[in-house]
């Protein structure tokens, strides 16, 4: 005796797949004996979501005397929910540099966490890509190399990293992309004093996905200028619907680095309203120019994987801008006003 009516509604990321609304509004109907309409405020919204896994990590690489990269070493500190080990923490073997190093380590070390979790906006890859990806500007940086040259020679030859599996990397594919958004986002151009540019890749989704940020710091206010980014998902089917993808995770991912973070006082969330947990404004906003490489294999998705790489790119621009590392977001947390 239950009719459910379906609605076509946006996705809501992860917190589709929690179904504790659903639960609230039928016993609200059962005690009243009446059809419920169930509308949570944003309060209720923030303080009992399931929330993005939080988490630490330590990341250390070798380099020789040539300035080639050698090794790299992960070790992640995260939460296991319940008790439960996440896939959203912790080493995962098929992510760049994981996937193209000879001498590479990951570990993890899970604690026990009880506050609800769930998937974030590319979940794992939208904290790992910002380690990693600044981490090899900071190993660019200590070897004097370029970071592009260092990025291109990180993929060796142009291959498959599992057979023409369409959701493993292709070094060619990543080398293009990394290419055409450099090249777009006029890497190597002199900046002038306190303005840089930085560049990421990150393989995730499979989509292959490189960006240039284009950042200025004044004292302590960061303004992202420009961000430039090149995708290789195949043959793109709806231009506008795809642009409008990539434009979109780059400023969700610009406003969740700015100035995003919940906080817990006596097992209780702090933040309420946007006003504590502030969403990025309109004149905040980046330009943002998007360049896809229509390739001839199979189409994939863009949901999620232009968010990753934004972080790192924008951490990079910072260093390149002021010569100060962000090894933490979110960027208040840092000393940046956005």
């Amino acid at each position: 005796q239950l009719t459910i009516h379906i609605k076509r509604m946006g996705g809501s990321f992860g917190r589709r797949t929690s179904n504790e609304y659903v639960i609230e509004a039928i016993e609200l109907s059962k005690l009243s004996g009446q059809p419920v309409k169930l509308t949570w405020t944003r309060e209720d919204n923030i303080r009992y979501d399931f929330l993005r896994e939080g988490g630490f990590n330590r990341i250390r690489g070798a380099i020789s005397p040539t300035g080639k990269l050698l090794a790299i070493e992960e070790h992640t500190v995260g939460p296991a929910p319940q008790g439960e080990p996440s896939r959203f923490n912790g080493p995962n073997p098929g992510a760049f540099p994981f996937n193209t190093m000879e001498n590479v380590r990951g570990s993890l070390t899970n604690f026990r966490m009880d506050t609800p979790v769930g998937p974030w906006r590319a979940p794992y890859s939208n904290t790992h890509a910002f380690v990693s990806q600044a981490f090899i500007h900071e190993l660019a940086t200590a070897a004097n190399r370029d970071h592009l040259e260092l990025l291109i020679e990180m993929m060796g030859e142009p291959r498959w990293l599992n057979n023409r599996d369409w959701r493993s990397m292709n070094t060619g594919r990543a080398v293009d992309v990394i290419r055409l958004a450099a090249e777009k986002g006029g890497w190597g151009s002199k900046m002038a004093a306190g303005r840089g540019l930085g560049l990421s890749f990150y393989f995730c989704h499979a989509a292959h996905v490189a960006e240039v940020a284009e950042v200025s710091v004044e004292g302590e206010q960061v303004t992202l200028h420009k961000v430039t980014a090149a995708i290789d998902v195949g043959p793109i089917i709806n231009r506008s619907g795809a642009i409008s993808q990539v434009q979109g995770a780059i400023i969700d991912g610009y406003s969740t680095m700015a100035g995003q973070k919940i906080t817990m006082e006596g097992g209780r969330v702090e933040q309420t309203n946007l006003d504590q947990y502030p969403v990025l404004r309109i004149d905040k906003s980046p330009e943002v120019e998007v360049h896809f490489i229509e390739s001839d294999y199979d189409p994939t998705g863009l949901g999620e994987p232009a968010l990753p790489p934004l972080a790192p790119a924008v951490a990079n621009a910072i260093y390149a801008a002021t010569g100060k590392r962000v090894r933490s977001m979110p960027l208040t947390d840092a000393g940046f006003k956005v």
